[in-house]
């Protein structure tokens, strides 16, 4: 069975955008550098040539990777998201029960994980302390530097 990855419409539409550009313009770019450096000669001492195979590597490994997620994309549609329990694609704001602070996540797929812009991974500890949850509720999730409690203020969607 093909495990489905969950995402957002536009962390799929930014697989696609990533593996068309490495397709299209990378690829190309990492040929002409390969063909580039195998005009300077020996190629046992050429380190020009040696980075751009392992770039070129990189490359085509990582275009195997988009393929893969593209394949097993399962794109949730957040316009059809609603209630009161936390699930996948909810934004979620908290406050540190310690500190007061508050903080708003969403909850997005692994690939689109991206903390410093609010989106957290479904498969992260916090996310999945919040899954099922609702306004009012209380979750306790450990961290690298200790137990930490929130208080979930509220969910929204879309």
């Amino acid at each position: 069975m093909v495990d489905k990855v969950p995402m957002t419409q536009g962390g799929f539409v930014n697989l696609q955008e990533e593996l068309r550009w490495r397709q299209q313009e990378e690829r190309p770019r990492i040929i002409e550098a390969i063909a580039e450096a195998r005009a300077h000669g020996d190629l046992s001492e050429n380190a020009e040539y040696h980075a751009a195979k392992e770039a070129q590597s990189h490359n085509e490994g990582r275009i195997s990777e988009l393929e893969d997620l593209i394949a097993r994309a399962e794109v949730i549609d957040l316009s059809k998201m609603s209630g009161s329990k936390i699930k996948f694609g909810a934004r979620v704001k908290l406050v540190d029960e310690d500190t007061e602070e508050e903080k708003t996540y969403q909850i997005v797929g692994d690939q689109e994980a991206d903390v410093k812009q609010g989106r957290i991974s479904i498969s992260s500890p916090i996310a999945r302390a919040l899954i099922g949850k609702e306004v009012g509720d209380s979750i306790e999730v450990n961290a690298p530097g200790g137990s930490k409690a929130y208080e979930i203020l509220a969910v929204q969607w879309g």
